[in-house]
C-alpha cells in the first residue's frame, strides 16, 4: 500500500520494529547507548526536528533495526514527557507498501542514553477504544444486520493486498461465525499515489446507490483483480462489472461523473483521519482499533470479548 502517513502494517522493511513495539510496550526497554548522537534535553528542545543532528539519528536507527532506507524514517518533534526529566519523540518507519510502524523515544537529560518504548496508562482502557461519534457510519456499505451487538468499522483501499486478503475472513465473520451478532460497515480509503484506487471507490460507491448487494461484487472484483487493473483499464473494468451486476450503464456512468460519490469518499476520508487511521486496513471494532491485515484470533478475541462485555452487562 502506499501512503497518507500509514501506520501499522507487518512488513518485511519494518518487522524488526513493530516486534520491538510489541515488547516494549510491556517493560519500556532496549536501552541504545548513542554518546554522541544524542544532544542534552534542552539543546534538543532548541534544534528541532529534521536537524543535522537527526541524521545522525536516523543513520544510528537505520543500522540497529535493519532498515534499508534512512529516507523511510521521521522523528517528531521533541516534546516534555511524562517522565521526569525525559524528552519525548515520536519515530515512525514506513515502507513503499503502504505499511509504518510508531513508537516513542525517550532520551535522558545527558543525551547519552535512549529508551524506545511505548507510555501506557494502566488506569485507563486497555483497547483504546475511540469514539466512534466522529465518523458517518449512516449510508454506507455494509454487511450484516443493523442492530448487531458488535459492530466493525474498515477503512479500505481497493489496491491494497492486505485489504484483498482481509476481506475472506471478514465475510466469514459476518456471515457465519458470528451470524446475527456482527455488522461491517465500509470506509473509503484510498491512499495517495494508488492510481486506480479511488475511481474503484466512486464506481463502488455509484454501484452501491443502485444496488446495495453489487457493492460488494465490485468490491471482490476490484480485489481479485488487483495485479491486473491499472489506470489504463479501470473504466473498462468498471463497465464490464456494471454489466455483469446487471446496472444500468448510463446511471453509474452519471453518477460517477458527479459529484455526490467523490463527496462521500472525501467524508470517509476526512473521519479516517479524526481517527488517526493511516493505513489500510484499519478496523473498529465497537470503537477498540486494529491496524493491519487482521490475524483471524485477534479478531475472535475482540469480538468474542465485546460479546461477552455485552451479555454481562444486560
Amino acid at each position: 500500500m502506499s501512503l497518507n502517513s500509514n501506520k501499522i502494517v507487518t512488513k518485511p522493511t519494518i518487522r524488526n520494529l513493530v516486534f520491538l513495539v510489541a515488547v516494549t510496550s510491556a517493560v519500556v526497554a532496549v536501552v541504545l547507548g548513542m554518546t554522541g548522537h544524542w544532544s542534552t534535553a534542552t539543546s534538543l528542545a532548541a534544534e528541532g526536528a529534521d536537524s543535522s543532528h537527526d541524521l545522525k539519528r536516523k543513520a544510528f536507527l537505520q543500522k540497529h533495526f535493519r532498515i534499508p532506507d534512512a529516507g523511510t524514517i521521521s522523528l517528531g518533534p521533541p516534546v516534555a514527557s511524562p517522565f521526569a526529566g525525559l524528552w519525548s519523540r515520536l519515530v515512525t518507519v514506513t515502507n513503499d507498501k503502504g505499511g509504518a510502524a510508531s513508537l516513542t523515544l525517550f532520551t535522558d537529560a545527558a543525551g547519552e542514553k535512549v529508551v524506545l518504548g511505548q507510555v501506557l496508562d494502566l488506569s485507563g482502557d486497555p483497547w483504546g477504544r475511540l469514539d466512534m461519534s466522529v465518523a458517518h457510519l449512516k449510508d454506507r456499505p455494509t454487511m450484516g444486520p443493523a442492530h448487531a451487538p458488535v459492530t466493525m468499522v474498515e477503512f479500505a483501499d481497493y489496491e491494497c493486498p492486505h485489504c484483498a486478503r482481509a476481506l475472506p475472513h471478514l465475510e466469514t465473520a459476518v456471515r457465519n461465525t458470528y451470524k446475527g451478532r456482527l455488522r461491517l460497515v465500509y470506509k473509503y480509503f484510498p491512499l495517495q499515489g494508488h492510481t486506480w484506487a479511488r475511481a474503484a471507490a466512486v464506481a463502488a460507491e455509484c454501484a452501491r446507490v443502485q444496488n446495495p448487494d453489487a457493492f460488494w461484487d465490485f468490491t471482490a472484483a476490484f480485489y481479485r483483480d488487483q495485479a491486473t487493473i491499472d489506470l489504463g483499464n479501470i473504466q473498462a473494468r468498471i463497465e464490464a462489472l456494471a454489466a455483469d451486476s446487471k446496472l444500468d450503464g448510463s446511471v453509474l456512468h452519471a453518477c460517477m461523473l458527479g459529484k455526490s460519490a467523490d463527496e462521500r469518499i472525501d467524508q470517509d476520508l476526512q473521519d479516517g483521519a479524526a481517527l488517526h487511521v493511516v493505513s489500510t486496513p484499519t478496523f473498529f471494532i465497537n470503537g477498540i482499533p486494529v491496524a493491519g491485515e487482521p490475524d483471524p484470533k485477534t479478531l475472535d478475541f475482540i469480538i468474542g470479548s465485546e460479546l461477552e462485555r455485552l451479555h454481562a452487562a444486560n
